[in-house]
């Protein structure tokens, strides 16, 4: 059979495709920067394992569009060991080298000194669990998933309403930046609550014998124990220390990851009403028609089929940034990091995993980069964890503002005093160097 001669329209046509990039592909990178082992390791792979589903879906439809091209995705990991040093190390590397167009990070530790510098330098786009990292010198950090821990304030407001012969509570935590933000505040809601704490008990992360601490705040016989923004080993090991110790109040943390290993080494009944704030992703309220996460059932059933046991708070919050991002790549029709993040804020408004929420945080983080909305106030009723209510994080702010920002000040950790804390600290820096 004769082979026809292709026409010239034909012909121009092709050449137009190939000088537009109508139907090539190439590849686009995402950096993943956190540490992937040690005690924060829960709050890493299980996000690397959930941002390789949501890439692997983008990839196996032919790709991310932006513009008139099509971009095969990337995900390039940077172990940071939750220390400074590697975490510059490895912004370098991502940004530099593999030439990254977004970080995903959770932030605190690994986002301070000389990084923060070098992501303005390149104007690189940034997320973080932590809001606490975000602050007017950075704009472009983001905290578009998570608004940790202001959402904890739900958790409190939840149980005293459902339970308002609570009257009292002890509270620990690790001494970090996530552990003082979060101590901050469950101090504002348990006060904005009338909740008197009788117990504060700040441990440092190499800590492994939690007994002593667990003994301490059971001494005055509180109606709650909260474990704060504790890792993983840590709320496990004072879990099981208070089941130890015939603990029989109500138990109150940010997370409670892999809590079937707590029920098997405690009890159902010792679990039962323990309260946090990150859903299993088979929970049917989560088929509510304001969640915007994509069939969050068929996410966790694959989730928990290739990485049995490991479904964590962070199993969804990365990927859920990564469809946020998307979004915005394809309004702004190109990936550099500035235009994406214009396009991110357009009209201050964002689709939160959890709803419509709004880009808010100037008067606490002096920069409204975080995305605030609901959040889901979660429970273990026998044996599974379920959400119990959505919970505003907006409503409480609007009500109790000023509780938080006195506890967040107490504490040295608004915005306006951590940088000046770091300007005091750059300044002496240079003057021993100069006298040496």
């Amino acid at each position: 059979m004769a082979v026809r001669p292709r026409s010239a329209v034909a012909s121009a046509l092709t050449v137009a495709m190939r000088d537009f990039g109508i139907g090539s592909q190439t590849v686009l990178k995402i950096g993943f920067l956190a540490p992937l082992e040690g005690p924060l390791k829960a709050w890493a792979v299980p996000g690397i394992n959930g941002s390789l589903i949501w890439v692997e879906r983008i990839n196996a439809a032919g790709g991310l569009k932006v513009g008139n091209r099509k971009y095969m995705l990337e995900l390039i990991p940077f172990d940071t060991k939750y220390e400074p040093d590697r975490a510059l190390q490895g912004a370098r590397k991502l940004i530099l080298e593999d030439g990254v167009k977004i970080i995903l990070m959770i932030g605190g530790n690994d986002l301070m000194g000389d990084i923060r510098r070098l992501i303005n330098k390149h104007r690189m786009l940034v997320t973080t669990l932590l809001p606490s990292d975000l602050s007017p010198d950075v704009p472009t950090i983001v905290a578009p998933s998570e608004v940790h821990p202001i959402y904890n304030v739900t958790g409190v407001d939840w149980l005293k309403r459902t339970q308002p012969g609570l009257k009292t509570a002890a509270l620990c935590a690790q001494r970090d930046l996530h552990g003082l933000p979060s101590i901050a505040t469950y101090k504002a809601a348990f006060e904005a609550a009338g909740i008197e704490l009788v117990a504060e008990h700040l441990f440092e992360p190499e800590t492994t014998d939690f007994g002593p601490i667990v003994e301490e705040m059971m001494a005055k016989k509180p109606d709650i124990l909260c474990w704060d923004t504790a890792y993983e080993p840590f709320v496990h090991a004072l879990t099981i220390e208070a089941f130890k110790r015939g603990f029989r109040g109500r138990l109150l943390s940010c997370t409670c990851d892999n809590y079937p290993e707590l029920i098997r080494r405690t009890s159902v009944e010792f679990m039962e009403g323990f309260v946090f704030q990150f859903p299993d992703f088979d929970d049917p309220r989560l088929n509510d028609g304001h969640v915007n996460f994509e069939e969050p059932g068929k996410f966790y059933e694959e989730f928990c089929r290739r990485f049995p046991g490991t479904w964590s708070a962070v199993s969804w919050e990365y990927a859920s940034t990564l469809e946020l991002w998307k979004s915005a790549v394809q309004r702004a029709r190109t990936f550099e990091p500035f235009s994406v993040l214009s396009a991110m804020k357009v009209g201050g408004i964002g689709q939160h995993a959890f709803g419509e929420a709004i880009w808010w945080g100037k008067d606490l983080f002096g920069i409204d980069n975080a995305l605030v909305g609901d959040w889901p106030v979660v429970a273990i009723i026998n044996g599974k964890a379920r959400i119990q209510e959505y919970g505003s994080v907006a409503d409480w702010w609007s009500k109790h503002r000023s509780v938080l920002v006195k506890h967040m000040r107490s504490m040295n950790l608004m915005w306006d005093q951590r940088e000046h804390i770091a300007a005091s600290a750059e300044t002496l820096d240079r003057m021993t160097a100069h006298d040496s």
